[in-house]
């Protein structure tokens, strides 16, 4: 049977792979949105800013800003050096996909590609020309310069999808990638900033966080992740399985409260807890803990380590990202 071999958590903001000159520039973009408070509310920025703690302003000191972007460097190389020591033969990626894949002709709750291969595509030079710098810096954590193709285990994929349809969950299954679109940057990730390589294949698991109203709960990514886990070790093979989740933790509001209580729950295997996240607390980019929730639920017979977790407040609002990795082993 087919044996999970370790887990690898981390965020994928922009923030951690742009370098810290453009940090401001993903500062601007926090004050044009709508913004998540702690309180589950959205608020403009001012109105975030006129609630924010003023200690805040201590995180946003140059020297401080170096210092995190180094511990998110050097948690980057112990998740790819940690993945690479495993020696996994394929990885089942867990993510959520914004818009990349999935658009308004149909959104699904979770979805199974069990084609053989799927391929990201940067943007034409017209249209990269438009995005914000600081989205242009990070892109290489993404995209590559040419069309990237990502091999599928579409065995497993297949064998995924027919054992959570006799476990009762309704998922999408696809085996061809609509015409131009691109496998987004939660499931490339992986590849282009962890390591993984390219001779790889994935079994992409597709979550829908970001879009109501079909967004499952904590909950129901729990019993996913462990849905998960019990498809892949009846999987007639000996494959050394690597699970990869990324995305999260809190933002464009950092909670760290939230975040470390993910975090706790995580290395605690409190399933309850994790399971126990309020729905209101996980809409826009907080939204992508359910991939990390997911994750946990998958690797329940492993050992979580949490490598490090950085708020990377980028504005004396308290916006930014809580940036965080993890493994299990």
């Amino acid at each position: 049977m087919a044996d999970i071999v370790i887990g690898i958590a981390s965020s994928h903001t922009p923030q951690l792979s742009s370098g810290v000159d453009m940090w401001p520039d993903h500062a601007l973009r926090d004050q044009r949105y709508a913004l998540l408070g702690k309180d589950a509310r959205y608020h403009t920025y001012e109105e975030t800013l006129a609630g924010a703690d003023p200690g805040i302003a201590a995180e946003l000191e140059p020297d401080v800003w170096e210092r995190k972007y180094q511990r998110v460097q050097a948690s980057v190389g112990t998740l790819s050096d940690a993945l690479a020591a495993a020696g996994a033969d394929l990885a089942l990626v867990i993510g959520d996909d914004q818009r990349e894949l999935f658009v308004d002709d149909g959104i699904p709750a979770f979805a199974c590609f069990t084609g053989t291969e799927l391929v990201d595509m940067a943007p034409d030079a017209e249209a990269f020309a438009k995005l914000p710098r600081g989205i242009q810096a990070a892109y290489w954590a993404v995209h590559g310069e040419q069309q990237g193709i990502h091999q599928v285990a579409k065995e497993l994929s297949a064998h995924i999808a027919e054992r959570l349809a006799l476990a009762d969950f309704d998922l999408t299954v696809f085996t061809r990638q609509p015409a131009g679109r691109t496998l987004g940057h939660a499931f490339t990730f992986p590849r282009y900033r962890l390591g993984l390589p390219a001779s790889t294949p994935i079994v992409p698991v597709f979550v829908n966080t970001y879009y109501p109203p079909n967004v499952p709960s904590a909950a129901r990514c729990y019993d996913l992740g462990r849905a998960l886990r019990r498809a892949v070790e009846s999987w007639e093979s000996d494959a050394r399985v690597a699970v990869i989740a990324s995305g999260g933790l809190t933002h464009f509001v950092i909670d760290e409260t939230l975040d470390r209580r993910v975090l706790d729950s995580i290395a605690a295997k409190d399933a309850a807890a994790l399971a126990g996240i309020p729905r209101d607390k996980l809409r826009s980019g907080n939204s992508e803990i359910l991939n990390w929730v997911t994750a946990a639920g998958t690797l329940e017979g492993l050992t979580p380590t949490i490598v490090d977790y950085v708020p990377g407040y980028r504005t004396p609002a308290g916006t930014g990202t809580g940036m965080a990795f993890a493994r299990w082993e």
